[in-house]
């Protein structure tokens, strides 16, 4: 289980913290005044509650709050209480005002009232008034230093934002690449079993003919027919139950399950074997080195078992010939027959599925009549990973 944040406190409890800090702060002030300078009665201790209360109009009136607290320190000088500076009472309020953005208006009040604090300490006829210098950097300091905290906090915490708004897009950039991976891999296994079922059917219904024609004349060809039938009928059981065995680990969520077999052009005399039991004279030349992608094999092994699935449904063939080679760095395929050509073509829906699975691996393929006759299909797909 993940560790759960350590919880904010409320932004009220946050206020009301920073305006007890700036009241007490302003009490201890005038307690100070020992000497007398002003009046510390209780009229004065008011102006430091009102002053920390002003604090409270942070979030929904910054601009306010510091127009009034610049006017309460104003008003308190006014009434002659004891000394407490100019900028010391508006930290809080200059603090308050950068956090919440207006840095502009804070930096105004600021230079408003060090240029108030240093007039009047200028034209004081008081002896003190020799240290206006000391006040003067005070002063300064204390006004950078309030809005340079208040704009550091509101930085960090736009940054925070930030972080939380490109967090939650790589999430559903994640997710939505999740989605669209789980929908490639749900086309690829329906792509896989229409081919195999498609060539497995093909076969058993080629078979059963022989079965039926042969049955009470030739017994023995009968029989070696429904073996046939039986043993591919078996290994398409077989795959059709690795593909459910996927299907439920990924439903699961327990990942991969492994691949679905071996689908790869090493693969291919178990396609012609029954094609060759049927009738059908097929040639293969194979010239393909090892090391080819996983996907482009794959692929490759599909167009053969849908293209003689072709041939024997519809061609009327005696011949087919496969091939398969690699010059520089693609990969070509071709099934050929003596057929009918695309007048015993199918309706183009096998077709196309080769074409779009060939194409989504940077590869072509081309289904069309032969010059000598008969039907080829020749595809043409990458032998280096891209």
């Amino acid at each position: 289980m993940a560790p759960r944040a350590p919880a904010s406190p409320s932004p009220w409890v946050t206020d009301v913290v920073l305006a007890l800090a700036t009241a007490l702060v302003i009490a201890v002030v005038i307690a100070a005044d020992t000497e007398g300078v002003g009046s510390t009665g209780p009229a004065a201790y008011l102006f430091a509650v009102g002053l920390g209360a002003l604090v409270l109009l942070r979030r929904r009136a910054p601009r306010a709050m510091l127009v009034a607290t610049f006017l309460g320190v104003c008003t308190y000088y006014a009434l002659g209480f004891a000394p407490i500076g100019m900028v010391l009472p508006a930290v809080a309020a200059l603090y308050s005002a950068a956090e919440r953005g207006r840095t502009g208006w804070a930096v105004g009040t600021g230079g408003v009232l060090v240029a108030v604090a240093t007039y009047f300490r200028a034209v004081d006829d008081d002896p003190s008034a020799y240290l206006t210098a000391y006040d003067l950097v005070t002063n300064i300091a204390l006004t950078a230093a309030a809005v340079a905290l208040g704009a550091a906090v509101r930085l960090a915490r736009e940054a925070r934002a930030r972080t939380d708004e490109v967090r939650a897009l790589t999430a559903a950039e994640e997710a939505h690449a999740a989605a669209e991976r789980l929908q490639a891999e749900r086309l690829r296994i329906a792509r896989d079993l229409h081919d195999t079922l498609g060539h497995t059917l093909s076969v058993v219904s080629l078979h059963a003919g022989v079965a039926a024609e042969a049955v009470g004349r030739d017994d023995d060809a009968a029989r070696g027919a429904l073996d046939q039938v039986r043993a591919a009928a078996s290994g398409t059981l077989d795959e059709l139950r690795a593909t459910v065995r996927i299907l439920r680990a990924d439903v699961a969520g327990s990942g991969p399950a492994g691949p679905r077999g071996a689908t790869g052009l090493s693969g291919i005399d178990a396609l012609v074997r029954p094609a060759r039991e049927a009738g059908l004279d097929v040639d293969v030349a194979l010239d393909v080195p090892d090391g080819l992608p996983a996907a482009v094999d794959a692929a490759a092994f599909r167009v053969v078992q849908e293209s003689l699935t072709n041939v024997l449904r519809h061609a009327g063939a005696r011949r087919a010939r496969v091939s398969a080679g690699v010059a520089g760095d693609r990969l070509h395929v071709s099934v050929s027959d003596d057929g009918r050509g695309s007048a015993g073509a199918p309706a183009g829906a096998g077709i196309a599925g080769m074409r779009e699975r060939v194409g989504l691996l940077g590869g072509t393929l081309t289904a069309r009549d032969a010059p000598g006759g008969g039907f080829a299909v020749a595809a043409d797909l990458p032998a280096t990973p891209g």
